[in-house]
């Protein structure tokens, strides 16, 4: 089989610019991975469960697996030397190198480096995701926000990781998505999910429906129908919600369905955050095939203005994004974003 470090030499061409630190980028991130895999898979015989005793820059109890992943990427990120500065979702500010090899790296990384980290103590998937873009500052410099706050078309690459029954490396380019699974047995990713699409039509919704009575009208309205009997359009549908963005969506990037975590009358702009979770997830289901938007803009056309800002977030099959769209465009004008 095809490992994941042939499949990036033969598709070095489809990355405008590529001149080798590219591959030895995604390379990199493939190491930390295999490195926080092993971590999480021993998890429960170790002291590396529970909560670590600190904060992130969103408010939330940082868990000690949180803070053993963060430090594992951005360590393999900085000795890698092809990137400038990093966006971790559990860092407040840009993350630099003062070295002339990081100074003069071309791209800058954006990345959850373990979403779904409740999770962990009850065994369920959990992942990372990361965006990878060119510079657009100076190079021999240190980079800045300016680098990491671009929209999603100017994305390089994005993926994700799932640490689950199997772990996967699921990445694009812009030219389709592929899947890699690790052999632990050798320690490579294989590729195993070649060219993957998500079906236009799904049966699977995934949303916090706990959050029910303080959804949009529009939102409240998708999901009657998409419990509604009618069997010319297969429903009700099938609900099914983890709690991990990466384990949801992988899910339904395989079977066809709806990620959704919509703003809500507590958080108007939802919880998840834009550049570590839905502009990655959603270049992913666009490349797979799918669509992913906040009820009215496609996402990666957004505009980013913070390096932890947040946004309502829909992703998945096709048709079942127009019909979340339909539905929100209909009930929800209040929640509108402005122009």
């Amino acid at each position: 089989m095809k490992t994941l470090i042939e499949f990036i030499n033969e598709k070095q061409a489809d990355v405008p610019y590529a001149s080798g630190e590219f591959s030895r980028l995604l390379n990199d991130i493939g190491i930390a991975a295999k490195i926080v895999n092993r971590e999480i898979n021993k998890a429960g015989l170790a002291d590396i469960m529970g909560y670590e005793g600190s904060q992130n820059i969103q408010g939330e109890d940082q868990k000690k697996l949180d803070v053993y992943a963060n430090n594992e990427f951005i360590k393999a990120l900085k000795n890698g030397g092809q990137v400038c500065a990093i966006a971790s979702e559990e860092n407040e500010g840009l993350i630099t190198f003062d070295s002339p090899l990081s100074n003069n790296g071309k791209y800058v990384v954006a990345m959850d480096p373990l979403d779904g980290s409740s999770n962990i103590e009850v065994n369920v998937s959990i992942g990372t995701i990361f965006s990878i873009y060119r510079r657009k500052t100076e190079a021999g410099k240190p980079g800045t926000e300016e680098d990491l706050l671009q929209p999603g078309t100017d994305l390089v690459a994005a993926g994700y990781v799932i640490y689950g029954s199997s772990t996967m490396l699921v990445y694009s380019t812009g030219n389709g998505v592929n899947g890699f699974t690790l052999d632990t047995s050798v320690g490579l990713f294989l590729l195993s999910h070649p060219d993957i699409k998500i079906p236009e039509g799904g049966n699977i919704y995934s949303i916090n429906e706990a959050n029910y009575i303080y959804f949009p009208e529009g939102v409240k309205e998708y999901l009657r129908y998409c419990q509604e009997d009618d069997s010319t359009t297969n429903r009700p549908y099938i609900t099914r919600y983890i709690g991990s963005a990466v384990a949801d969506f992988h899910r339904n990037l395989i079977r066809g369905g709806i990620y959704m975590y919509p703003g809500n009358r507590k958080m108007k702009d939802g919880k998840l955050r834009l550049l570590y979770e839905c502009i990655p997830i959603a270049f992913l289901a666009e490349q797979a095939g799918g669509k992913a938007t906040d009820g009215f803009r496609r996402i990666i056309e957004i505009q980013p203005d913070s390096l932890h800002q947040r946004i309502p977030f829909f992703a998945g099959s096709k048709h079942m994004v127009e019909k979340a769209e339909y539905f929100m465009g209909y009930f929800s004008k209040d929640f509108k974003p402005k122009a």
